[in-house]
Parts: structure tokens; C-alpha cells; sequence
């Protein structure tokens, strides 16, 4: 944030100025153009080293100049923060496709004709950054919002001593934007498309379009507006529409989906964030292997599901890829198919993960050593429920279950490798626990700067399916939680490297299962995984 102060402040203005000029100065005195020589045959005799330290030399002044004005200036804040002002106006340079009503909803709460009591200085501007950083929320201005302050004309009758004008200078970022590319990882190579359209109608809306496909996912179209309620970056509504088809080998299917939803996000004050949320969407398990299993044959076909969810979010992390400290805890509730929501399937499925990361210190390592030890665990619960209704519950569908293993939860594990199995089939489960233990060590010579890692962890999980108990379906929960503690969990440990990439975390690890149950599917080896949300 900079700012220029007039008026009672103009001293200080002058005085800033004066510096600049003498700066200038020194740099003209610096040039060899002033000796009388011709530019390009003074440069021509100049050795290039004594010119890069003269560059150096100049450019390290200039750095002190600004370093001493900028401390100037926050004395001069300091000594006038008592201050008394008043916010007669705001106005926002550089915002040409923002309508004029989505910024009054964001700064006449702060003009002081809409408050009862006067500001400080200190007041002023604290209320004005606060503005700032919500305009940065919105994704549609670039980084670096500057703030300068100014006192009215002395020959507007309507002034008072204590007023200032404050003016907010932003650089709005493209409307539209277009990324492809390809991705490559969870056994599966593909290609995307992206459109972007920011700020449509001035007011931060944004339109998202994306398309993909590939090796396993046939085919992804999703199409999603946005917009802030009440020009508040913190409430956003969302209209979402979907379609897709992918194949899904470890149970010998293709699953193809076709729906819409709308979604109410909120964040509070304490820096978690809600979302509440419909969705109506049309399942179609087709496409079946000639080997498929009975089970999955009996869930090919049609299936509506009309659901609402919510989703709670704690995230305390340092870092969302490769944290050294903090914690995250996330919890996943979803009804569908009960009372008016109709649809053909009914359940209650909740999932809860939470994570935990502390710094290890190392001997002869003064501050942060970059390594870290890091815990998580997630647990989740499928509870059928009558249909609309009705009286009676249905058996959970495929479409529906959990899936354990992978390289992004239980690694050393096929995809869909733990749980309950027809054959060759993954059936999935109704109730799984899992958690895993990783140590994160800088690469030697790379330091801990940088997003790369050494990776030594140890995970395992359990997945089971409800146990028909006469149609009880609460005895059958019970017994079956129960159930989770009965013998190890299926369990593997291994090495790696893992990478930080912005959008996403890369892992490659070489893994060897410890213990697993007949039927389920291991991987020994080498496994390579990418996503956003690893155990």
C-alpha cells in the first residue's frame, strides 16, 4: 500500500521530492554524458564491468532512498494516527468493466456520512485496506492494489478541514482466458480445455467451461457460473451442469453422468468455510466387460439421484501440498432420495478426513529444517434410508459405495484394491477407515525452499460392506463399524519423491504391501499418483 499525503502532509511531500531530485542528481553526475562525451562512444571506451558496478551501485541507492521514504511515511502515519478525518469519497482508478452499484455496496459502508462517529487516521486506513483485500478476493484485479490519499479542493464549499478523497488503483486482469494442456497420472493420461470469463456483468461474476478427455475418463463437459452475493467475496452462489463418461476397469464398467446442481458457499470469521448445496444427476453403469461379475450386472442401468450435501472445512496448513505445521479437518455430509428429494436411491453418506503436520528439528540446523512429519486419517459411512416415503431401505448401488486404494489414499494398493469383491470385480463398501504416517525430507542439495521431497511413509485401511441383519439396518451399521477393529487393516509402507506443483501434487513411490486380505489387489513397486488430496 502507498499513499500520498497533501495539504497539512505537504511538507513531507516536498521534502520526498527534494530527495528524488537529489538522487537525480547524483545519477546525472554518475553519467559519463556529462562529462561532454558523445553517449555511444563513452559507452564504447567504458569497461563493462566498472559500468555493471556502477549500475549496481546507483540501483542500491535508489533502493536506500525508497527504503528511507517508505519509513518517512509510516513516521508520518505514526505521528498523525490520532488524527481526526473524514472519508468524504472513494473512488477506484483503473476498474473500466465494474459496474459502479457492485463497488457502492463495498465502500458506502465506509464513507463517513454513513457513520455516526468520526475517524482516525489510523481508523481511515485501516477500513480502506480491509476494502482492498476484499477487492483482491474477487480474482479480478491484479496483485498490487495502490491506495493514495488526498485532500479535497479548498474551494469546495460542501469540504471541512478534515476531509480526504481517497483513491484506490487496481489493474483489472483479462475478462477471458484459454488453458489446454495434458495430464498424466492414477493410471490415466488425458487432455483439457479450459475457458474462462471474468467479471461478465461487472459485478466479479465468472463463467467456467471446461472439457476433457482420455484414457479412462472418455469424456468430462462441465459448465459453472459464479457470482459473490451483495459484492461480498466471502458468500458465493454457483450454478453447475455436467456431463460424463468413464470407464472404470476395476470393476469391469463404464459410468456415464448427466446432471446439474447449485451450491451456497460461506466463509466465517474464524476461517472456515461452509457449502450447502442440490444436486439432481442421471447415473448409467453401461458398457459392461464380458467377464463383468452377477454383482455388478445387477446395478447396470439407469438410476436417478436427487441429493442435498454440505460440506464443512478447517484448513490450518502452512502449505496445502507439503505442510511443516498446522492441521486440516474436513467433514462430508449427503442425503438422497429421502422424503420429497424422490430419485430412486436413499441414503445418508457422511466422510470425515483430518490431517496434522509438525516441524522435526534437526541438530546443527539452526530455524526450520523443511522436514516434517505429517499424520492423517479419514473414515466415511453409507446409511441407507427409506426411499421418499416409503418405509423400507434399499441396499447401497456401485454408483455409490466408497473406494479404497490408490496412489492418492492407501498406497501399495491397486485403485479400488481394498474392500469387498465379486470375482475380479471392486464392489466397494459401505464403511472404511484409513490413515497413513509420512515423513517429508528436503532433497540433499536442493534445500527446503524448494517443492520437492523425500517421502517415507506408512499407510493402511479397511473397507467393508453392510451385512444384510434382517433388515436392521442399525444393527447392521453397528455390527459392521464393529467389525473394523477385528484383525490389522491392510497395511503397506515405502519411499519416494513427491513434488509441490501449484495446481497439483505428483508422487512417486515405490511401495511394498504388508498386509492384505484374500482377494484384494496389491501393487508392489513403483506407483505414480497426482491429485490435490492425498492421505
Amino acid at each position: 500500500m502507498s499513499a500520498v499525503f497533501l495539504g497539512r502532509f505537504g511538507t513531507w511531500v516536498n521534502n520526498t521530492k527534494s530527495s528524488s531530485r537529489e538522487c537525480d542528481d547524483e545519477l546525472e553526475m554518475a553519467s559519463p554524458v556529462d562529462q561532454g562525451d558523445d553517449l555511444f562512444e563513452s559507452l564504447r571506451k567504458t569497461d563493462e564491468k566498472k559500468l555493471e558496478e556502477k549500475v549496481k551501485a546507483l540501483a542500491e541507492k535508489e533502493a536506500a532512498y525508497n527504503e528511507k521514504a517508505k519509513e518517512r511515511l509510516m513516521d508520518l502515519i505514526g505521528s498523525n494516527s490520532t488524527l481526526p478525518v473524514t472519508i468524504s469519497s472513494i473512488r477506484l482508478i483503473g476498474a473500466k468493466h465494474t459496474r459502479r452499484s457492485f463497488l457502492d455496496r463495498l465502500f458506502n459502508p465506509i464513507l463517513s456520512a454513513n457513520r455516526d462517529a468520526p475517524y482516525t487516521l489510523s481508523e481511515a486506513l485501516e477500513q480502506v485496506g480491509s476494502a482492498a483485500d476484499r477487492l483482491r478476493k474477487f480474482d479480478i484485479y491484479h496483485e498490487g492494489i495502490s491506495m493514495f490519499i488526498d485532500r479535497p479542493s479548498p474551494t469546495d464549499p460542501s469540504s471541512t478541514p478534515t476531509d480526504i478523497d481517497v483513491y484506490l488503483q487496481a489493474r483489472e486482469r483479462g475478462r477471458i482466458s484459454l488453458k489446454t494442456g495434458t495430464d498424466l497420472g492414477n493410471v490415466e493420461g488425458s487432455a483439457y480445455g479450459e475457458l474462462h470469463w471474468r467479471n461478465i456483468f461487472g459485478g466479479a461474476e465468472s463463467l467456467n467451461l471446461n472439457a476433457s478427455a482420455g484414457t479412462r475418463t472418455r469424456s468430462a463437459y462441465q459448465a459453472t457460473f459464479d457470482t459473490p452475493i451483495l459484492s461480498d467475496p466471502d458468500k458465493r452462489v454457483s450454478i453447475d451442469a455436467l456431463s460424463s463418461s468413464t470407464l472404470k476397469p476395476w470393476a469391469s464398467h463404464e459410468e456415464a453422468l448427466k446432471g446439474a446442481g447449485a451450491k451456497y458457499s460461506w466463509a466465517t470469521k474464524s476461517g472456515t468455510t461452509h457449502q450447502v448445496g442440490y444436486t439432481g444427476i442421471w447415473r448409467q453403469v453401461t458398457g459392461l466387460a464380458a467377464n463383468a461379475s452377477p454383482s455388478v450386472r445387477n446395478d447396470a442401468g439407469d438410476s436417478a439421484k436427487s441429493s442435498i450435501s454440505h460440506t464443512w472445512v478447517a484448513d490450518r496448513r502452512n502449505h496445502p501440498f507439503i505442510p511443516t505445521r498446522g492441521y486440516l479437518m474436513k467433514t462430508v455430509s449427503e442425503i438422497a432420495g429421502w422424503g420429497p428429494l424422490q430419485g430412486d436411491v436413499a441414503f445418508w453418506k457422511s466422510e470425515i478426513e483430518t490431517s496434522g503436520a509438525i516441524p522435526i528439528p534437526i541438530p546443527g540446523i539452526k530455524g526450520d529444517s523443511g522436514v516434517s512429519f505429517t499424520a492423517g486419517l479419514r473414515a466415511g459411512m453409507l446409511y441407507p434410508l427409506p426411499l421418499g416415503f416409503t418405509a423400507s431401505s434399499q441396499p447401497s448401488r456401485i454408483n455409490d459405495r466408497f473406494q479404497l486404494g490408490g496412489p492418492t489414499d492407501v498406497r501399495g494398493f491397486k485403485i479400488g484394491g481394498l474392500g469387498p469383491r465379486d470375482g475380479t470385480d471392486a464392489l466397494g463398501g459401505d464403511i472404511f477407515a484409513a490413515g497413513s504416517a509420512n515423513l517429508l525430507i528436503p532433497f540433499p542439495r536442493v534445500g527446503k525452499d524448494t517443492p520437492l521431497r523425500l517421502q517415507l511413509f506408512a499407510n493402511a485401511g479397511r473397507l467393508l460392506a453392510l451385512k444384510d441383519r434382517g433388515g436392521n439396518t442399525q444393527r447392521s451399521v453397528s455390527s459392521t463399524i464393529a467389525q473394523l477393529g477385528d484383525g490389522l487393516p491392510s497395511m503397506a509402507a515405502g519411499f519416494g519423491a513427491v513434488y509441490a506443483h501449484p495446481v497439483a501434487r505428483f508422487e512417486l513411490n515405490f511401495s511394498l504391501p504388508l498386509v492384505m486380505r484374500r482377494g484384494e489387489e496389491a501393487r508392489k513397486g513403483l506407483q505414480f499418483g497426482v491429485g490435490i488430496n492425498f492421505l
